[in-house]
């Protein structure tokens, strides 16, 4: 029973709704328990809406909170391409109220950017949609400026995959230094943060392998992938590993002056975007960046029939679309297509056919076999 006397201290009421107990007591009579559990039951099955607490912060206040994180949990690239675009947020918006900002003031931001380009206004949206999730989801925020802004449409670029003549150009112009960078990055088909945050801890000699590190996992997990080393790869670390400067953990790194230490210091390096456009300059070739190397260095291995699973695990990735993308090469499958196609063209006599279509400017009699025989089917039955 919900409702029962406790001695020398009254009525009680005792009961449980959807999981959860609720009581109560000291009521001088078995009438009044039985009235207060129906109020606390009533209370219990429609509780009286809340009323909404305003919630707000410092727009400069977010950002810099979505940085650290990012910092924390993602790649050194990934966060400095995040501070890149909050620099361009923050000298708009950095005196406001994240209350503040609207959804057409965000959009209009977003239109300036497509000036420079509809992808660099599309990365725009990313990266402040995700700026402010990161705050709706810990609470510090009630709404999305960026909810409701469309994507704009972007043209899809084949990536230029450099040629094995071109890469062979820029490794010869390239100093010692460079040309092991790029060496390392070809044998290993790695990404750049991974090459940069290379140590030698991470290296076998020995074993002829090493561990690559990357952060290009849900929840920004460090995940080491072993990738066994070429013969040339082993040539190059072993002549590094010889000469490395005793107390530097890094297989390559720069000297390099802190702002904000005061100071010069040693560490690894982070982007070197303009070595490859001076590289590719000086040896007239077209440009290329560090990811086309992976890129080239994947479809050569799918050209030469390595298993898809095999490259997939060498880039390290999850889904095997990925892989897919930077498979460049065109399959047995598509070229077999195409030479059906083309026989069937030329079996049908059509105007696709070199012969048929100069005999077609000749001659005043139509074809037996093709569209124009078709179409003129259709118009004498429409007379």
């Amino acid at each position: 029973m919900s409702v029962y006397l406790v001695k020398r201290k009254g009525w009680r009421y005792d009961f449980t709704l959807e999981g959860e107990r609720h009581t109560g007591g000291c009521f001088r009579t078995k009438r009044e328990a039985k009235a207060a559990e129906r109020r606390r039951r009533r209370e219990a099955m429609f509780p009286a809406p809340q009323p909404e607490i305003p919630i707000d912060m410092g727009f400069l206040d977010l950002v810099n909170r979505r940085l650290d994180y990012v910092e924390a949990y993602h790649s050194r690239c990934h966060y400095l391409d995040c501070r890149s675009l909050a620099a361009g947020w923050v000298r708009r918006w950095g005196n406001l109220a994240v209350s503040q900002i609207t959804q057409e003031m965000v959009q209009e931001y977003v239109l300036e950017r497509r000036r420079v380009s509809n992808t660099t206004a599309n990365k725009e949206i990313r990266s402040l949609r995700a700026a402010f999730n990161f705050a709706k989801k810990r609470k510090w925020l009630l709404r999305n400026p960026t909810d409701g802004i469309e994507f704009l449409p972007e043209q899809r670029k084949v990536r230029r995959l450099p040629s094995l003549q071109d890469i062979e150009a820029v490794l010869r112009v390239a100093d010692e230094d460079a040309r092991d960078y790029l060496l390392t990055i070809r044998e290993t088909l790695a990404r750049v943060g991974e090459v940069n945050q290379l140590t030698w801890d991470d290296v076998s000699l020995e074993g002829r392998y090493l561990f690559l590190h990357t952060r290009k996992k849900k929840g920004g997990h460090r995940t080491p992938r072993k990738i066994p080393m070429t013969g040339l790869l082993h040539e190059i670390l072993s002549r590094r590993h010889g000469n490395r400067s005793p107390g530097i953990p890094w297989v390559f790194w720069h000297r390099y002056y802190s702002r904000k230490k005061g100071a010069w210091m040693c560490g690894p390096f982070q982007r070197r975007k303009r070595l490859m456009e001076g590289l590719c300059r000086k040896a007239g070739v077209g440009t290329f960046q560090f990811h086309a190397l992976r890129h080239f260095g994947a479809s050569l291995m799918d050209r030469n029939a390595a298993r898809l699973g095999s490259i997939q695990r060498i880039l390290g990735h999850e889904s095997r679309r990925t892989t897919e993308i930077y498979l460049h090469s065109l399959g047995d499958s598509e070229r077999e297509a195409i030479e059906i196609f083309e026989r069937a063209l030329q079996g049908n006599g059509g105007l696709c056919n070199a012969e048929s279509h100069t005999d077609s400017h000749t001659s005043s009699e139509e074809p037996e076999i093709g569209l124009t025989s078709g179409v003129s089917k259709l118009l004498e039955r429409k007379e």
